[in-house]
């Protein structure tokens, strides 16, 4: 009697969105509300596989609070890089629960990376861009393993590097969305007011990007809203919008 053929299981290893995948999406959505986009997609095709990534920075109340108004049970990702301002700590626990977030998660650098590469805790002080890339790039990595989708906070108006910045993009195969990338600064504060919304403690101070503190100063009048950021180093970005991951010949960004 002869032997039935024998199936043969096959992963499927593509990445679950495309660049056409994103350019359906910018085109689905031109127009509509940010709102009622993130109410049509958390509760429909991207339902349990997305998770909204924040700093807990300056403007982050508006992207939480959009997000809120859908689904608390949304998963929130904090990466603490433990240098981050005390304040920063106090807000993202003060915002989570009074929007009623209920699945926070922190991730942290990799210890064993940081006594490797970073045993003095200076490295910002000489590599900044190593510096991010250990302590937000590699836990970011981490903490979006589950996620085939993840929401950014940026706003195309923040600095010259994310003018023209699409709602839908494609970042090392997940569908990034941008729902505030085409919101002017008179929005957000408009939108503050509104729903009155808690401001992070150091914005009064001219703190007007805020993230690590060691790279992080006020803003001058007049300056970009990100020139805070790296001062006196030719970077704008931390590296976690970077879009892709490096290739086998060349060295990793953490």
């Amino acid at each position: 009697m002869a032997e039935a053929a024998r199936s043969i299981d096959m992963i499927d290893t593509a990445p679950p969105f495309t660049a056409e995948d994103a350019a359906r999406l910018n085109a689905r959505f031109e127009g509509v509300d940010s709102a009622d986009m993130l109410r049509e997609l958390l509760t429909g095709e991207l339902a349990g596989r997305t998770a909204v990534v924040s700093s807990f920075g300056a403007e982050s109340a508006v992207l939480l609070h959009l997000v809120a108004q859908v689904d608390t049970e949304t998963p929130v990702i904090f990466v603490n890089t433990q240098k981050m301002f005390g304040e920063t700590l106090a807000y993202r626990d003060e915002l989570s629960e009074r929007l009623g977030f209920v699945d926070l998660r922190v991730f942290r650098p990799d210890p064993r990376i940081l006594a490797e590469r970073d045993k003095t805790g200076l490295r910002w002080s000489y590599d900044p861009d190593g510096c991010c890339g250990i302590r937000k790039v590699e836990p970011l990595r981490r903490a979006l393993a589950p996620f085939q989708a993840w929401i950014s906070g940026r706003k195309g108006f923040q600095s010259g590097t994310r003018t023209a910045l699409p709602r839908f993009e494609i970042d090392e195969g997940r569908l990034k969305l941008n729902p505030l990338a085409d919101w002017p600064k008179e929005r957000l504060e408009a939108y503050f007011h509104e729903h009155d919304l808690p401001r992070h403690p150091l914005e009064a101070q001219g703190y007007l990007s805020i993230g690590c503190a060691p790279c992080t100063s006020v803003v001058k009048p007049g300056e970009d809203p990100r020139a805070g950021r790296w001062r006196g180093w030719d970077k704008v970005e931390c590296g976690i919008h970077g879009g892709r991951t490096p290739g086998p010949d060349e060295e990793p960004v953490f």
